[in-house]
This record gives C-alpha cells, sequence and structure tokens, in this order.
C-alpha cells in the first residue's frame, strides 16, 4: 500500500512538472501581459503549480477560452470550495476515526513495563 501511494505522488508531481513547465514557458505570457520577460519570476512559480496544477490547468483553460476575462482570474471557484469545505469536514473525523480503530494496540492493551535505574545497569 505504501509503495502504490509513493507512485501515486510520484506521478502527481510528474504530471505537476509538466504542466508548470508548458504553462511557465508558454501560458504565463498569454493570460498575463505583465508576466511577458519575467523569466526570473517564473521560476518562483514552480512549487506552486507543481503542487495546484488542477488548479492551473482550469484558469488556464478558462483565461484562453473568454478573451478579456480578467475578473475570472481572481474569483475563485465558489461553488467547489464550499463542497470541499463539507467534503473535508465529513473525510477528516472519518480517516481519524478509522485510523485510530486499526491501530495495531494502544496504551492499555500492554503490561506495564518497570523500567530500570542507572544503578541496576552497572552491576
Amino acid at each position: 500500500m505504501a509503495a502504490d501511494l509513493i507512485l501515486a505522488v510520484q506521478v502527481y508531481c510528474g504530471a505537476g512538472l509538466a504542466v508548470a513547465a508548458v504553462f511557465l514557458l508558454w501560458g504565463v505570457g498569454r493570460i498575463m501581459p505583465a508576466a511577458r520577460g519575467a523569466y526570473i519570476f517564473r521560476t518562483l512559480l514552480v512549487p506552486g503549480c507543481v503542487l495546484l496544477w488542477p488548479l492551473v490547468l482550469w484558469r488556464w483553460w478558462r483565461l484562453e477560452r473568454g478573451p478579456g476575462d480578467w475578473a475570472a482570474l481572481h474569483a475563485p471557484p465558489r461553488r467547489l470550495q464550499d463542497r470541499l469545505a463539507v467534503a473535508l469536514a465529513i473525510v477528516i473525523p472519518v480517516v481519524i476515526l478509522v485510523g485510530l480503530s486499526v491501530r495495531q494496540d494502544g496504551p492499555f492493551e500492554r503490561p506495564a513495563l518497570q523500567l530500570a535505574g542507572p544503578s541496576e545497569l552497572s552491576r
């Protein structure tokens, strides 16, 4: 299971690197005229583009689709945020409860262990 999780993270980050490369080389200059020629600035955007690549693609597509739709650049996807907030309010407690219920052993299942003092170790 851990190997599958690591593979999923590697695939996600790989897709993020590809999107970041394409977006920062060609896309950012097309949708934001102030970023034209600012190549050092673009390197600062790489980590955010890698981690948030689905949102980068969605906003890029939305701005390319509607010319002059500069208000869309600053308008967050409100409906999606509301849905994610409700989903996280449900999922986080469920994950915590499942994690607590499937743990191997808790503090009450093990017998007490008497620790040796420093004088007993030197004998």
